[in-house]
């Protein structure tokens, strides 16, 4: 499967989970806030894009995350951008691009530590900026040849008090699901099957309340 279709595949719009995972031995974590699909939940989405020391590169969607390996020389070239963002003038916690409500949070770990949010379209940026806006764009969009479709082994619940249109699913396990909007549970990937993933959210029922639940696919080691 050529790449660009994966990435249509497991969906491409820009999107965020409101809540960062962490993911051990990650070079870059790169989290997207942006405009989703009608009745989609943010807090669904996997990470948009996670870079390993090994050089193994997650790329998250809408529902889904493809998983690659970057040559050497690859892995270089962009850890070589990622210290070249650190020079960017002014670089705080928080920085503004200019306008839209667009929201990137970057993580850098290797080196002298970075995080930082920022907001406004990259498109936008001043020129003191765009070295950081143009790593924030290609990141965003990540493509590369060796992108294939990921299983995830574990999914973080999450699941708030609220009504889908329609009907609702019955809860078939025995843990409630009252504290899991801001205390995700982990579950394996077995207890999701025929399950909605990522944004796309479930309206269940269970005892006397109605909720929806969101199952985020979580890369290999990632804590929600």
């Amino acid at each position: 499967m050529r790449p660009l279709a994966l990435l249509a595949l497991i969906g491409c719009l820009p999107l965020v989970p409101a809540h960062a995972g962490d993911v051990p031995k990650a070079i870059a974590i790169l989290e997207v806030a942006g405009p989703m699909l009608p009745g989609h939940v943010p807090e669904g989405a996997p990470l948009r894009f996670v870079l390993l020391e090994s050089g193994q590169v997650y790329v998250g969607g809408t529902s889904g995350i493809a998983v690659g390996q970057l040559a050497s020389s690859e892995l270089k070239a962009l850890e070589k951008r990622l210290t070249e963002v650190r020079k960017v003038p002014g670089l705080s916690s928080t920085l503004a691009l200019g306008g839209g409500a667009r929201r990137h949070h970057l993580i850098v770990r290797k080196g002298r530590p970075l995080d930082v949010t920022i907001t406004g379209e990259p498109a936008d940026a001043p020129v003191p900026l765009r070295p950081l806006a143009a790593l924030l764009a290609d990141l965003s969009s990540f493509d590369h040849p060796s992108l294939r479709p990921f299983r995830p082994e574990s999914y973080a619940l999450r699941a708030r008090e609220g009504r889908l249109p329609g009907g609702c699913r019955s809860w078939p396990y025995d843990e409630t699901l009252a504290g899991t909007d801001f205390s995700p549970r982990v579950v394996p990937a077995a207890q999701v099957v025929y399950w909605p993933t990522g944004a796309a959210p479930a309206s269940v029922c269970q005892g006397d309340k109605s909720w929806i639940v969101t199952l985020r696919p979580l890369v290999p080691g990632e804590t929600p």
